[in-house]
């Protein structure tokens, strides 16, 4: 019988909606609390592993939020392993150590790239593991593109159907995003389950080339932004080169609002993007993730399900360059918003701006 290890970041994610960039730090997440924030992960973590019930797997889980809870809710068995702490960065480590231990065949863990960086620095590449996408940043090529796939993957690899490669595990610094810095280092490697269509790809930056027609093109949108429209835009540098052709400096990993050419209202989250909603109509322009190819729910979780409703597919607008789009691989865009259905609704083909005058097709894959 093959043997499973199951991870939780219990916090992981809840600074999303909020736009507080990570959970990173006590002080962070009783921010993000303070701010009405609730926890993602561990029902997230469930839906991966109820993909797993088929087929029984003996299951290491660390205690409680941290892994217990979300086989309970998938309906798995396991055996508990000691951290000697609630939770946190040393119990992720402690519970990975444990799971090492314990011969485990796969250790899936729940979390964003902090979390995958603490389960790496115990087990390295002597035991292959999986990331069930539940934070903030999801940088790190060790993640699933959505929780059911991680499910599927860890099934594949299980059963024998999948080997391994390796993967890169970047983090970046919440504190430099929070001051609009983009800092991230690349922390080692994993072994990871080899499932192409189903894993992320690790992220990249843009092509120099793509810099001067998305410049020509921020400055076309502004032009094309109708009075009395609200204009939510997304994070990253693209959105930020809009962001600047309006006028203002933006946040680089931050969801701003704008309205009849000016700055209405900076970082927002989903609470504030909804009251919002009930004033005036509102367009939502996103970028794409280099090298990932996602358009929600890395990173934009303000972008919650209850907003992307409210603004109906019909209101989203991409941006991106065409070299971005062309390093794609597979070429198609991924969405990953917490819930299967909406995702199911967002498929299939929808324009991307890449200059002034052009635009590419390209497919959200279901």
């Amino acid at each position: 019988m093959q043997r499973l290890g199951v991870i939780v970041n219990p916090i992981a994610g809840m600074g999303g909606r909020v736009g507080l960039k990570g959970t990173d730090g006590p002080a962070i997440l009783a921010r993000a609390r303070e701010l009405g924030a609730e926890p993602v992960s561990g029902a997230r973590a469930a839906r991966a592993l109820a993909e797993l019930r088929r087929l029984g797997p003996a299951v290491l889980a660390a205690p409680g939020s941290m892994g217990e809870q979300a086989c309970a809710a998938a309906g798995l068995a396991c055996e508990v392993v000691e951290t000697g702490e609630a939770t946190g960065a040393a119990a992720t480590r402690a519970a990975a150590r444990a799971m090492l231990g314990g011969g485990v065949d796969l250790l899936i863990f729940a979390g964003g790239d902090g979390t995958a960086r603490d389960v790496l620095a115990e087990v390295g590449t002597q035991l292959p593991i999986l990331g069930i996408p539940t934070g903030v940043k999801m940088h790190s090529a060790v993640f699933a593109q959505n929780p059911a796939a991680a499910g599927r993957v860890a099934a594949a690899f299980l059963e024998g159907r999948a080997a391994t490669q390796e993967a890169e595990v970047m983090d970046l610094d919440e504190d430099a995003l929070r001051q609009g810095r983009v800092s991230a280092r690349l922390h080692g490697v994993a072994r990871v389950p080899q499932e192409r269509a189903l894993m992320q790809a690790g992220k990249s930056g843009a092509a120099i080339p793509d810099e001067a027609a998305l410049e020509a093109l921020a400055r076309r949108m502004v032009t094309e932004m109708q009075p009395g429209r609200l204009y939510l835009l997304g994070c990253g540098t693209t959105m930020r080169r809009i962001k600047r052709a309006l006028g203002f400096a933006g946040t680089l990993m931050g969801v701003d609002v704008a309205l009849d050419g000016r700055l209405l209202a900076a970082d927002v989250t989903e609470a504030q993007i909804l009251r919002l909603l009930d004033q005036a109509p509102a367009t939502a322009i996103l970028g794409v993730t280099g090298g990932q190819g996602f358009l929600l729910g890395r990173g934009n979780q303000q972008f919650s399900p209850a907003v992307l409703r409210r603004l109906g597919r019909e209101n989203l607008v991409v941006v991106a360059g065409q070299q971005k789009l062309a390093a794609l691989d597979p070429a198609c865009l991924h969405v990953d918003t917490g819930e299967a259905a909406l995702d199911a609704e967002l498929a299939g083909y929808i324009a991307i701006r890449t200059a002034p005058d052009r635009s590419a097709m390209l497919r959200i894959a279901a």
